[in-house]
């Protein structure tokens, strides 16, 4: 693979560096490592961990369920946590599409002949990212959006509007870093990461949301299946049909990652429109609103 600099990104010399250190790096070996460490349940360690982290990144409790360090199980439990009722308000309009995570947006637009913008210089098809032509296909011309999960992100992923599951993949892949730095040098990131891809059908019509893997991010699950990785598989990609009928409401938790990632947001031609929120660079919270519907 290729990484290029300036002019043809804006990636800068640094951020070159870092993308090419990750190509040497044994990152399913260090991602299962920390999966190992987050669980750790003894007191001094994981109280230590959980507190020295809170500092690093300046996190406060107030609106967790928990707000002390020594009530959850593990470092994992509380990166994980739970909001208090009422911590995150979903948009009373029901012509408006809400933000599924908490994170900052990294970009959002069109889908022109099923090609994804990255950052300068990188973009992927829609049929890469979800694993097939067939799932790719209604996102043709429709809108897409990238969200960015920090490390102080509240970790939980919601359902953007109600839905019905149709279909579910699991992608395996690399777990190179998806922060901004890697986006903006390395080519097609987030279709070359391991991900969960979803595609729920609602009274709109279909969107897909996609759970992107990381560096680091040692687990991903969802309501109806659980964890799904680790481990982190290197065999072909996986399709499920739900057995029993999957259906979320609005607002309601889909799924969790452990330690900072990314979701995608694909929806098909002529559904919605974007807020002005939705501009690289912006925080976004949970149940926010992001686009509103078109009549």
């Amino acid at each position: 693979m290729k990484l290029r600099g300036k002019p043809h990104t804006d990636a800068s010399h640094g951020d070159l560096l870092f993308a090419r250190l990750q190509l040497i790096l044994p990152t399913r070996f260090l991602s299962w490592l920390i999966y190992l460490v987050t669980r750790i349940e003894q007191r001094t360690f994981k109280n230590l961990f959980i507190r020295q982290f809170m500092k690093l990144y300046r996190i406060n409790l107030t609106e967790a369920q928990h707000v002390q360090a020594e009530n959850y199980a593990s470092f994992n439990d509380f990166f994980t946590r739970a909001l208090k009722s009422g911590a995150r308000v979903l948009d009373p309009d029901a012509q408006t599409l809400l933000s599924p995570v908490d994170g900052t947006v990294s970009q959002a637009g069109d889908i022109p002949d099923g090609r994804i913008f990255q950052a300068k210089g990188h973009e992927y098809s829609a049929a890469e990212l979800l694993g097939s032509e067939e799932l790719a296909a209604p996102f043709n011309g429709g809108k897409f959006t990238t969200i960015y999960l920090a490390p102080y992100n509240y970790h939980r992923i919601h359902m953007p509007l109600a839905g019905t599951l149709r279909h579910w993949v699991y992608v395996p892949g690399r777990l190179f870093s998806v922060n901004p730095a890697t986006a903006r040098a390395m080519p097609g990131v987030f279709a070359r990461n391991e991900r969960v891809c979803a595609v729920f059908d609602t009274e709109r019509g279909p969107f897909a949301l996609v759970m992107v893997g990381a560096l680091f991010v040692g687990s991903m699950e969802t309501v109806w299946a659980g964890r799904i990785s680790p481990p982190h598989k290197r065999s072909g990609i996986e399709h499920f049909h739900p057995i029993h009928p999957v259906t979320l409401d609005r607002g309601a938790e889909m799924g969790r990652f452990n330690m900072g990632s990314t979701v995608i947001l694909l929806t098909p031609p002529g559904m919605l429109d974007w807020q002005p929120v939705m501009a690289p660079g912006n925080p976004l919270r949970m149940g926010q609103r992001i686009a509103r519907f078109r009549a």
